[in-house]
């Protein structure tokens, strides 16, 4: 599209951060049918804002099966990062302890993976076309049309640790009420003009995240 943008390393954030505005866009290609509600992120939870950008993702999906060697674009869906999560403030970060073993000289990495909703999973109304979803208050400008009002409730309790049980491998989070619990974030669904008319809305109870055998086997 000819803009111009910094070249990232294989686990820069986001993929693409331009440069002569403030924008950065991290892009995920999903294989249909197959895993679509949920993908995994191993450098960072998704947000709104990352070091003074605002953060955009991009998420295709692609045939799993393709004919011949091609791997067309089924849909498209370009979404603010705070659709996906707008807490600001938390900062990545892996650690590590060391005195492990029986004899002390190994050293244990705790290396986080955020298993984070897709726009497929949160929403209907997106499969085969081209979506763009912004917060509410961005100004939207050309031949848009708003095709759907969605709204994500902040949940009541937030996650601000965990201990793992080295003896009996288990996880225990340590939870402190929400100061925001109940706050709305209002954002607006909008399509090319020409493009159909088929509504954007929430799903009611989309399961994002079901336990499988898989999580402990993810690395």
């Amino acid at each position: 599209m000819g803009f111009h943008y910094e070249v990232g390393g294989r686990n820069s954030y986001p993929d693409f951060r331009m440069v002569s505005f403030t924008e950065g866009y991290e892009v995920k290609g999903l294989a249909y049918p197959g895993r679509e509600v949920n993908y995994d992120s191993n450098s960072q939870v998704p947000s709104g804002s990352y070091n003074g950008r605002t953060i955009f993702y991009v998420f295709g999906r692609y045939p799993a099966v393709p004919d011949g060697d091609t791997y067309p674009v089924l849909d498209l869906v370009i979404c603010h990062g705070d659709f996906l999560n707008a807490d600001h403030e938390y900062t990545h970060k892996n650690r590590s302890i060391k005195g492990f073993g029986s004899y002390g000289d190994i050293m244990i990495r705790d290396r986080k993976m955020y298993v984070a909703p897709t726009p497929f999973g949160l929403v209907s109304g997106v499969a085969h076309l081209q979506t763009l979803i912004l917060p509410e208050e961005f100004v939207v400008e050309g031949d848009f049309k708003q095709v759907g009002m969605l709204v994500r409730k902040e949940t009541d309790m937030l996650i601000v640790g965990y201990t793992f049980d080295l003896r009996y491998n288990t996880l225990t989070p340590e939870t402190i009420p929400n100061p925001f619990a109940g706050r709305e974030h209002v954002f607006l669904a909008w399509r090319l003009g020409r493009g159909p008319n088929e509504p954007v809305v929430m799903r009611e109870s989309p399961e994002l995240n079901p336990p499988t055998d898989e999580d402990d086997k993810l690395d």
